[in-house]
């Protein structure tokens, strides 16, 4: 059985959300969802979540105790301008793991069920020398414009959506990947990567404030 670690970054302030991953969600920190979820995975083998915020450290360890490893995140890789890719990269560099799955604590609506089908997935694709990695998106069947107005996808005589053929969305939702495709693309997506789709209300993010009440008002339509 492959070994799997499971990458939750989390920084202390966030911009247009303040406190996001602490912010109080149907009773309990945002994060707590997320992490939850990926504890009860029947794959993953630890979680490591690299930190810069004390209060995110101290409520990890006073919920979830040595069921997570903590990181603390070196300052040279802290702040809202640093790419994620340094983060993880940091991550690998110190947790040996032969498939490590990143994902994110604003996607409280990603289910247990669909990140065991995604590392099945990338098992899969490994084995069979397929695919180097997998990542999650949406599929999207609507009309789009370029700035100058142009269509983008479609024939503007034609109204119906449904023969349009489908684009996918980089959702954010998770990336599985290995220390070798890592280094291949500078990147959680590697050179060959296999494009593992969920449904629009499973991909739902947290970017913006109303998002964090349309996640909650689907989370308790769907989960609770």
């Amino acid at each position: 059985m492959k070994k799997v670690i499971a990458l939750l970054p989390m920084k202390g302030v966030s911009e247009r959300v303040p406190n996001k991953n602490i912010k109080d969600f149907n009773g309990s920190p945002l994060y707590h969802v997320t992490l939850k979820n990926l504890l009860k995975s029947k794959y993953i083998d630890n979680v490591v979540i690299n930190t810069d915020s004390e209060e995110l450290k101290t409520d990890i360890r006073k919920h979830f105790g040595a069921n997570v490893q903590i990181r603390d995140r070196k300052q040279e890789i802290c702040g809202n301008y640093i790419s994620m890719n340094k983060i993880l990269e940091d991550d690998i560099h110190s947790v040996e793991s032969d498939i490590y799955l990143q994902t994110h604590s604003t996607n409280p609506l990603l289910k247990t069920e669909t990140i065991d089908r995604a590392i099945e997935k990338m098992i899969s694709v490994l084995e069979r020398g397929e695919n180097d990695s997998v990542f999650s998106v949406t599929k999207v069947q609507k009309r789009f414009y370029n700035a100058d107005g142009t269509p983008m996808n479609h024939d503007p005589k034609m109204l119906t959506t449904q023969h349009l053929k489908p684009i996918y969305e980089e959702n954010s939702c998770f990336y599985l990947f290995t220390k070798e495709s890592f280094k291949s693309n500078n990147g959680r997506i590697g050179v060959n990567p296999f494009m593992f789709e969920i449904d629009k209300i499973e991909s739902t993010d947290i970017d913006e404030p109303e998002d964090f009440k349309i996640a909650q008002v689907l989370y308790n339509i769907t989960v609770n």
